[in-house]
């Protein structure tokens, strides 16, 4: 039983680091991966490809993810219909992740630094609008129209929340550069972000601050 679960546990590992790749991969290739299946595109010479570049670099997280899915093919299907695409598609990652490309920033900083000058605005769509709504804010960030990055909740629901709606952060690399927030606010308005929302510090993330109890942790609101 122990034995089965560090299995699945290296499978869920391997998933998340290989889907990283792939997007890389594919972006390399002309494409990324949301793209080309959004196009209905039939991609699996370049899927092969990269996955034969993964699994030369990184064998036992590739053995563990065709014990997954048994077959390369199977696991080039599972991508063609929506996982790591569609938030309500996702089951496997409890994120999806869009960089904009010509901007510098990790979408998944280290550890807490008291440095870090980075911030979200945190967007709360109900789960029938997100798809939709991450659509538009994915591609605005992908052609560097928007944030540093963006990232999404999916149907894998995270262990901690007892909250139904899904969470969208859209990343600015300063928190103190107030122009530059607002002017991100003002192209999540135009994108259908109309109600208000709250811009959080990291500062605040790595110190484990949440709102609760009336407790305010957001830096702006509008």
């Amino acid at each position: 039983m122990e034995e089965d679960a560090e299995i699945e546990s290296l499978g869920d590992a391997a998933y998340g680091i290989f889907e990283i790749f792939l997007n890389r991969g594919l972006k390399e290739r002309g494409r990324y991966l949301f793209e080309r299946v959004e196009s209905n595109e039939d991609f699996f010479a370049d899927f092969k490809s990269i996955f034969l570049e993964f699994e030369r670099d990184y064998g036992m997280l590739a053995d563990a993810l065709t014990e997954n899915f048994e077959s390369v093919e199977a696991l080039y299907e599972n991508f063609r219909a929506g996982e790591g695409v569609i938030p309500s598609k996702t089951h496997r990652m409890y994120w999806i992740v869009q960089d904009a490309p010509e901007k510098t920033a990790s979408p998944a900083p280290a550890g807490p630094d008291e440095d870090d000058k980075g911030g979200k605005w945190l967007v709360f769509a109900d789960a029938a609008e997100a798809d939709e709504l991450w659509r538009k804010i994915r591609d605005a960030t992908a052609a560097n129209n928007l944030g540093i990055w963006a990232k999404v909740s999916t149907a894998k629901a995270l262990p901690e929340s007892d909250d139904n709606r899904v969470v969208i952060y859209v990343s600015t690399a300063d928190w103190s550069d107030e122009k530059d927030v607002m002017e991100i606010r003002e192209k999540l308005r135009a994108l259908g972000v109309e109600k208000r929302i709250g811009y959080k510090r990291n500062i605040e993330t790595y110190q484990g601050e949440y709102s609760e109890g009336g407790k305010k942790v957001t830096y702006y609101s509008a």
